[in-house]
């Protein structure tokens, strides 16, 4: 005996099936984008490896990393101490801090512990006495302790130059082109690659010898971007963004070994797809101990909170915890 079965065509259930299927495609691909975004945030916000007695000027802080001379540059121009200049540095550090949210979400924060070892190398060549040329290569890793699939790595290419205006109360402008390649956990394989340019400017008034306050703007706009590992879809650079925003720092050396940094920046974050605007507020704390000319010991942390007009992208998050880092010029 042969069993017929017949199948009526429902027109209603073929709808709901492909709404279906169509939802879970849109929140797969937004999930991935939202990957990439968490992955850049929070390399940005990320405590820094490196001390530094001038306001970082990107990633570390808020804009984009300074060069480990650029203090050096504001003193040469200030105290005439040009003679001996080392335009080479090898940095290596690792700022080891816990994370209120992990994922940067408006509810539902997960904390963990983050170790993020860098390595990096400047080269700063003095073209004028007022004008410097800036080389660096930076590779940053993210390991989390228990929600490892965030993992990640941070690789940076950064060519620009520092120029001194002493007549305009040493007002020093930064003008860079930045390569950033976000990398999936231990491997070299992109899933975002950025194409910036940064304009920084920055006035110091010197309070007293030992203590700076710093005020300074800056816009850091992506010109291509490119998001790759991911299904195909409509919306594949939704990650892509420009940030234009302004800061103030205040350092000073309590000691010939001992000195503290504080800088304050407010960001906003214009994307590119979907017409979303964040505003974000970053402060940034450090206290640091120099052991010798090459070992520098800190205690790190980051506080941040982001407004969005798309408000499921709101989130605040807190970092604490120090770093270790070993700088040699030549």
């Amino acid at each position: 005996m042969v069993a017929l079965v017949r199948l009526r065509f429902d027109p209603h259930l073929c709808r709901f099936v492909t709404t279906l299927c169509v939802l879970v495609f849109i929140s797969a691909n937004e999930g991935s984008a939202q990957t990439t975004n968490q992955a850049q945030l929070t390399r940005e916000q990320a405590p820094s490896a490196f001390p530094s007695t001038v306001p970082p000027s990107g990633a570390e802080g808020g804009n984009v990393a300074a060069a480990p001379g650029d203090a050096d540059l504001g003193e040469q121009q200030i105290l005439k101490r040009v003679e001996g200049y080392q335009p080479f540095t090898i940095s290596a550090g690792a700022p080891f801090y816990w994370t209120s949210n992990v994922a940067l979400t408006r509810s539902g924060e997960q904390s963990d512990f983050v170790v993020a070892p860098t390595v990096a190398a400047f080269y700063e060549p003095r073209i004028t006495s007022t004008l410097y040329g800036l080389v660096d290569v930076r590779e940053q890793l993210f390991y989390y302790d228990r929600f490892d699939n965030f993992n990640f790595g941070s690789f940076d290419v950064e060519v620009g130059l520092r120029y001194l205006v002493p007549q305009w109360h040493n007002l020093l402008l930064r003008v860079d082109y930045d390569y950033n390649r976000l990398t999936e956990k231990n491997s070299f394989a992109a899933f975002f690659q950025n194409h910036a340019f940064i304009i920084d400017a920055s006035v110091p008034f010197q309070l007293d010898r030992a203590q700076t306050l710093t005020l300074g703007v800056f816009a850091n706009i992506s010109a291509a971007a490119e998001e790759s590992g991911q299904p195909p879809n409509i919306n594949a650079i939704s990650a892509q963004r420009s940030d234009y925003g302004t800061y103030l720092s205040y350092s000073a050396a309590l000691t010939r070994s001992f000195f503290i940094n504080a800088v304050g920046t407010v960001v906003v974050r214009q994307y590119y797809e979907g017409g979303r605007d964040d505003i974000s507020e970053i402060l940034a704390l450090t206290a640091n101990y120099r052991v010798n000319k090459y070992l520098t010991l800190s205690a790190v942390s980051t506080l941040a909170a982001s407004q969005s007009n798309q408000s499921v992208f709101d989130y605040q998050v807190a970092n604490l915890g120090g770093a270790v880092a070993l700088q040699v010029k030549f």
